[in-house]
């Protein structure tokens, strides 16, 4: 269950906002409404998903093992360029 804390506690009791965010997330309110939210960098992350480079990728071990084939392209916009 969520911990919900004024502004005011939270100024006040900032380790026991800690301590709860360790077991989910913190809402802080600012004149009773919702204005914040406190939660562990690994929640964080969980919630950003990790956004992977083609470096990244390519760096993997054993990338040279991953079969991709990507599809070929047809129509009149996916023609090979002339360089003649």
């Amino acid at each position: 269950m969520p911990t919900t804390l004024t502004s005011r506690e939270f100024n006040n009791y900032t380790a026991r906002a800690k301590r709860a965010a360790q077991e989910g997330p913190v809402f802080i309110t600012d004149r009773g409404r919702p204005a914040l939210v406190l939660m562990t960098i690994d929640a964080y992350h969980s919630l950003q998903g990790h956004p992977t480079s083609i470096a990244d990728l390519l760096a993997m071990p054993a990338a040279e093992a991953v079969d991709f084939e990507p599809p070929r392209l047809a129509g009149p916009d996916f023609q090979p360029a002339d360089l003649a």
